[in-house]
């Protein structure tokens, strides 16, 4: 933990600082500039694009009564996208764009599943074979429960309320 931590706040930095360095001596300071501002409006144009149709994955998969596992990973990722892109620099904007571009992004995604605990639970929801996880069980359980079958209703109790006109207002009496 300790070295990623060392290497996004210390590494990452000092090679960026580097790269922008060599890039305005090669091409100047202006068109580094320009280049710069360019690839952080591209870069939010791609984000904006990517996350709408991101989110239109996630409603399809939802109204389908399906997990969208990737589809929020993916979101997490465009987040982690877009800072990058909007920090100043061709190293960031590289790490970026492979953040919001769709191929690498979902690769990255399925990669985080299928190496994490997620994994468990996608399978989980899902009914999977092997999740511990009964679909039918559960279909029948809420198929009785709308029915009103093996609904034990012996311990209700009928009775009525009435206010006793005679007694204090904020007296009030069961009969």
């Amino acid at each position: 933990m300790f070295r990623v931590l060392f290497l996004l706040f210390i590494t990452i930095p000092i090679i960026e600082m580097g790269v922008l360095i060599w890039v305005g001596g090669f091409i100047g300071v202006l068109p580094t500039l320009a280049l710069v501002v360019m690839t952080a409006v591209l870069g939010v144009a791609l984000l904006r694009l990517q996350g709408f149709l991101t989110l239109q994955r996630i409603q399809e998969k939802l109204s389908f009564g399906e997990i969208p596992d990737t589809e929020l990973i993916e979101g997490g990722l465009l987040l982690i996208g877009g800072a990058l892109l909007l920090t100043p620099g061709f190293v960031t904007d590289a790490l970026g764009f492979m953040f919001l571009l769709p191929f690498s992004r979902r690769f990255f995604a399925k990669n985080i599943i299928k190496n994490s605990v997620l994994q468990n639970f996608s399978g989980f929801a899902q009914g999977q074979p092997g999740s511990g996880f009964d679909v039918d069980m559960m279909n029948s359980f809420w198929s009785q429960q709308t029915r009103g079958t093996n609904v034990d209703d012996s311990s209700v109790i009928d009775g009525d309320f009435e206010v006793d006109p005679e007694s204090d207002k904020n007296n009030k009496t069961l009969h």
